[in-house]
């Protein structure tokens, strides 16, 4: 809608500064020309912009001016107090902030979209770690986010998985990322993505550093993740699976993906495994309901483990 699109071009001059009618309309997902139309209304509106010519040009506002928060639609003001998540927050040591802000927003709101929030807040809230793990501790959260803003480097032992398992590293942190509750630092050079919880010592190297120009964090994780899950499942086990039964992750999207119903009824799918020990464990959790044909090595430890239960029971 038009309005929307006004108040969004309003809402990038008052936080970026100086955009270029073509960085609008990327942004925007529209034609400059449109962009051209959306301006020219604005004006007529009374906003206080301006827009200058050449290679440096742009738009922008008139210096001093800010805009109310009456844009905001009841869902949107419903997200904002919904994505404000206390915890993390709190861990990052901006507790406090996050709730003066808050409080600000919320002053700012209409009525009709402040009983919205308020209605949100009181009926929604995101606990983001799973149940059955302890809250990892993270002592050196709060310093590793302090050099993420202000762009100093970091020397710090950290504990790693493989041998060696500490080891001391020097790094250029970009950003932190929480998934599942864990902290991760994505950190130059690389980059390399480190767990926050297993950072043994930490200092300042006292060296200031720059980020790359058009590093991405969000696109960096999103690669980083899918990198990962397809480096862990390297191996390949084919199963029948009994009617009704669902394999979780990257083996129930296999299922779907390639899996063929038998005359009997059983979904017989090749799926990808991390290691036929995890595959061992993971397959007998489901009892009578799975079957595991190949690789021969697994079906064989599977039955080996079989054949031990009956006897134990007997």
């Amino acid at each position: 809608m038009k309005s929307s699109r006004l108040i969004s071009i309003l809402l990038l001059l008052q936080t970026r500064g100086r955009l270029t009618a073509a960085q609008l309309a990327e942004e925007l997902e529209v034609s400059v020309r449109t962009v051209y139309r959306d301006v020219e209304a604005l004006s007529s509106a009374g906003v206080p912009l301006y827009g200058d010519a050449g290679h440096a040009g742009g738009y922008r506002l008139l210096d001093g001016y800010r805009t109310r928060l009456t844009g905001l639609t009841p869902g949107e003001a419903e997200a904002l107090f919904l994505a404000g998540v206390p915890g993390p927050a709190a861990e990052l040591g901006l507790g406090p902030l996050l709730a003066a802000a808050q409080l600000k927003v919320r002053a700012a709101l209409p009525a009709e979209l402040r009983e919205h929030a308020d209605r949100v807040g009181g009926r929604f809230h995101l606990d983001a770690p799973g149940w059955y793990a302890d809250a990892d501790e993270t002592p050196y959260l709060a310093a590793v986010a302090d050099a993420v803003w202000n762009g100093r480097g970091l020397r710090i032992r950290y504990r790693r998985w493989r041998e060696p398992t500490d080891v001391e590293r020097r790094l250029e942190p970009y950003g932190l990322v929480l998934k599942a509750g864990r902290w991760y630092v994505v950190a130059g050079p690389g980059p390399r993505t480190f767990r926050v919880d297993q950072i043994l010592e930490l200092a300042s190297s006292g060296e200031e550093f720059a980020r790359p120009e058009g590093f991405d964090l969000a696109a960096y994780w999103t690669a980083y993740q899918r990198d990962f899950h397809e480096r862990l499942h390297r191996a390949e086990a084919v199963v029948r699976i009994a009617p009704g039964t669902r394999l979780g992750g990257p083996a129930g999207q296999a299922v779907t993906v390639n899996g063929r119903t038998e005359k009997d009824g059983w979904t017989r799918a090749t799926v990808p495994i991390e290691s036929e020990d995890q595959a061992h464990d993971d397959f007998l959790r489901l009892g009578t309901a799975i079957e595991v044909l190949e690789p021969p090595g697994l079906r064989a430890r599977i039955s080996a483990t079989v054949a031990e239960l009956a006897r134990r029971y007997a």
